[in-house]
């Protein structure tokens, strides 16, 4: 019986360490995993009419691999989302994915249903909390809606981005289709989204942001440039 009782505690020591081994390399494992890229936007985001690996996100994700700093990307980009829809699906993306770093792509089409001006940046507000309360970084993306609209919603719609970048401390976009808005090469049909040859353009708009939150200094540009150069010529 002793013998018994010795070999059964010689097992249950044995699978105690094969289970704290288990956790010791799946704690490894997510410590060497890249941080997360939380992308939460509307079609300028959601690769609307190509696609998803054309767009800029996922180009954006390349990018920061070609300058040695890899992340996960999770776009959760909707095409037609307002600073609404983006507020009520944020909560349960920051717990899912705990990013590093969230970019806030939101508000065009809030401007375009002409959605109260304080409703918007209420909104826009509380996702910065939500986010920075979680551990994440910040980045804010402003848009520019068409000037056929009242001055003074044109105005307060404009004001919002740079007055809420200010307020949080956070990096901005200050129009995240400078640039391309005008240029009808860069435009879909619809004149409304940009196409393929655009999202570099919006990539690079977005850059500089994205570096200044990751602290990318000029050496990181020149292997996203090589890295580019060196991809040249390829097609879809």
């Amino acid at each position: 019986m002793s013998s018994l009782k010795s070999c059964f505690l010689v097992v249950l020591l044995g699978l105690a360490a094969l289970c704290a081994g288990m956790s010791y390399a799946a704690a490894d494992a997510a410590d060497s995993s890249p941080p997360v890229l939380l992308v939460i936007g509307d079609s300028l985001s959601a690769s609307y009419g190509m696609y998803m690996d054309e767009g800029w996100v996922s180009l954006l994700g390349a990018r920061l691999a070609q300058t040695g700093h890899p992340h996960r990307i999770i776009n959760a980009s909707i095409s037609g989302e307002t600073s609404g829809g983006g507020l009520a699906r944020l909560p349960r993306a920051l717990e899912r994915h705990q990013p590093a770093l969230v970019i806030l792509q939101l508000g065009g089409n809030d401007g375009l249903r002409g959605i109260n001006i304080d409703t918007l940046r209420n909104n826009l507000a509380r996702m910065i909390e939500l986010s920075q309360a979680a551990g994440s970084e910040v980045i804010l993306t402003g848009i520019k809606i068409p000037r056929n609209y009242r001055d003074e919603y044109y105005e307060a719609f404009e004001s919002v981005y740079p007055a809420l970048a200010e307020q949080f401390d956070i990096a901005v976009v200050d129009f995240l289709l400078e640039g391309v808005a005008l240029d009808p090469e860069l435009m879909q049909a619809d004149g409304i989204h940009p196409n393929v040859a655009a999202q570099p353009r919006l990539l690079d708009n977005v850059w500089p942001a994205v570096a200044q939150v990751l602290a990318i200094g000029d050496e990181g540009d020149e292997h996203a440039e090589l890295a580019e150069r060196g991809s040249a010529g390829h097609t879809r």
